[in-house]
């Protein structure tokens, strides 16, 4: 097996950088922060901006130790997200909402089947719109600029130079 300099398994798909990689899958978006700042940009003016905070809300309440902290966590979440008097209320399906006593005893994966929901409508609803976007095709446009800037070409003629000799 090779291993890119960070220990990580080398493959094609770890050669991709940025917008390059986003586009391959919103999973790929969803692990990078630039572009999980840039996918909540482009929600923001959509108005749907709380589906991306909600689904990085429970990916990190599956990380909380504790009872008292995944109660505090999961209510915060209710509150946040899946409450009728919620501030930044998430659509999801009516019969698959959480009722206040569920809280009482958290678990990591209890908004597991609403993350996924949420996940899919983000999957086949926005982030194909997200593609199509001048957020995401500035950036794009942004980063095929550095590569093909002075400093990035005289890198990579040295660099062949070096191995073609």
């Amino acid at each position: 097996e090779i291993n890119d300099g960070e220990g990580h398994p080398s493959s094609s798909h770890q050669t991709l950088k940025g917008t390059s990689k986003w586009a391959t899958s919103l999973e790929n978006l969803l692990e990078d922060p630039e572009g999980v700042k840039r996918f909540r940009e482009f929600l923001k003016k959509e108005f749907s901006e709380e589906n991306v905070l909600f689904w990085l809300a429970c990916e990190e309440f599956k990380k909380t130790q504790g009872k008292k902290q995944m109660q505090e966590k999961a209510k915060e979440i209710y509150m946040t997200f899946l409450s009728s008097k919620a501030s930044s209320q998430v659509n999801v399906e009516g019969q698959s909402r959480l009722n206040e006593t569920i809280l009482e005893t958290p678990h990591p994966l209890m908004f597991q089947k609403l993350q996924d929901q949420i996940f899919n409508l983000m999957k086949y609803d926005s982030y194909s719109r997200f593609l199509k976007s001048d957020i995401f095709l500035n950036h794009k446009k942004s980063e095929e600029q550095e590569e093909n800037s002075p400093e990035a070409q005289t890198a990579a003629k040295r660099a062949s130079r070096i191995y073609n000799t």
